[in-house]
């Protein structure tokens, strides 16, 4: 395990399901086209996050490259799913702050 980059990884990790999580409830809104754009974020963030996690899991010499692009998807994700009202957007919205910072931390 790699303690150095620790931190980042749980936060990249629980901001990939809470990405996952809000675009599955976002299918379920009574307004799906309204959540298009939640939804494709949400699922590029979750991927990205995931990679990321992944990268600096085995010390890949691009994860800190990856975390800068990893912490601008963070952001974008978050400001959309910030937009509506739904708690699981709002919570995602939370998330994806918090990993961008984290990224954020870790490429500094």
């Amino acid at each position: 395990m790699n303690s150095r980059y620790q931190a980042c990884i749980d936060e990249c990790l629980a901001c990939a399901m809470t990405c996952e999580a809000c675009a599955s409830a976002c299918l379920q809104e009574e307004n799906v086209q309204m959540m298009a754009r939640c939804i494709e974020l949400d699922r590029d963030c979750a991927d990205l996050c995931r990679l990321a996690a992944t990268l600096m899991q085995r010390d890949s010499r691009v994860a800190t490259d990856l975390c800068i692009v990893c912490a601008s998807i963070c952001r974008a994700c978050g400001e959309e799913c910030a937009k509506h009202e739904a708690g699981h957007c709002q919570d995602c919205a939370k998330a994806c702050q918090s990993c961008a910072e984290a990224c954020e931390r870790m490429a500094a």
